[in-house]
């Protein structure tokens, strides 16, 4: 076994989370059942029932043996710290791509990061994981800086912080009931993670739109959040995964655009009567350019 490859955020496009006990899991993890998927989590968590958990527990080892490899990432979401000692002990886990780390927080980052041996360690092989802040550190920018700094040193590892709007919700005492963007406290709360977090290499896993009836609220929110540096989306359902897997498809000004910023190192050029700089703006067409390269590699 070798050190598995580094993981761009991008490459997640939309992920679905799928709850452990569903009876079609062994299909989805395949590929086969969602083929323009991209990204996958096994939900152990709020996604599965408690009556639910020992069974799929039970199942894990043989679903394990029997996963095939697939262009599909695959992850695991465990209950927590706890559970995630056992996963990662587990016979054939090595074909999980990572773990998402669920209720990180100040009292238990340095324990779960302890798991996951850093890149310049000798261990034949090692996971990405997705650190996902649910509790109170959401609400106090200190807090989080102090995650950050916990972080860094394994920031190779790590694709993007997820973060749980629902338990934001829940500790404001609130209920979705259309995009998080319009309501008053939760774009305070994801300013600041962003802020926090994006200058320091860190990419930001954009929440769930929970009314996946509501496709054309599904696609504005994307694409609000692609504008402001929202990477990957968390998923609940089937009809969610090609309305993101188009958005996330670069349109042919964008490339343009960033063709032409790159073209030089420096100076000022003009972009359809706006002024572009081409030092402030590099990092903006390098990811442009990203997404076109992953949508092209995912689409032959």
């Amino acid at each position: 076994m070798t050190i598995k490859r580094s993981i761009h955020a991008l490459e997640l496009g939309g992920t679905l989370f799928v709850p452990a006990s569903h009876k079609s899991l062994l299909s989805v993890l395949s590929g086969e059942k969602y083929p323009d998927l991209r990204s996958v989590v096994i939900d152990f968590e709020d996604a599965l029932a408690d009556t639910d958990r020992q069974q799929a527990l039970d199942k894990l080892p043989t679903l394990l043996e029997n996963l095939k490899e697939t262009k599909l990432l695959r992850f695991i979401r465990p209950q927590n710290l706890e559970m995630l000692k056992v996963f990662v002990q587990q016979k054939n886990i090595h074909k999980i791509d990572g773990f998402i780390l669920p209720k990180f927080c100040l009292d238990n980052a340095e324990e779960y990061l302890s798991l996951f041996p850093l890149p310049i360690s000798h261990s034949p092989f090692t996971w990405h994981i997705m650190p996902s802040i649910e509790g109170k550190e959401l609400f106090d920018v200190q807090q989080l800086q102090k995650l950050r700094k916990i972080l860094l040193p394994h920031q190779d590892n790590i694709i993007c912080i997820r973060f749980g709007a629902q338990d934001m919700l829940r500790q404001l005492g609130l209920r979705q009931q259309g995009s998080l963007y319009d309501m008053l406290v939760p774009p305070q709360v994801i300013t600041n993670l962003i802020s926090t977090f994006k200058p320091h290499g860190f990419e930001i896993s954009a929440p769930v739109y929970p009314d996946f009836s509501d496709i054309e609220g599904f696609k504005k929110e994307i694409t609000y959040e692609l504008q402001n540096g929202l990477i990957s989306k968390t998923i609940i359902h089937p009809e969610q995964i090609q309305p993101i897997n188009e958005l996330y498809k670069v349109t042919k000004a964008e490339l343009k655009t960033a063709q032409k910023i790159l073209e030089k190192e420096d100076g000022i050029l003009n972009l359809e009567g706006k002024m572009g700089e081409r030092k402030t703006q590099r990092h903006w067409a390098r990811l442009i350019f990203k997404r076109h390269t992953i949508n092209y590699e995912n689409n032959k």
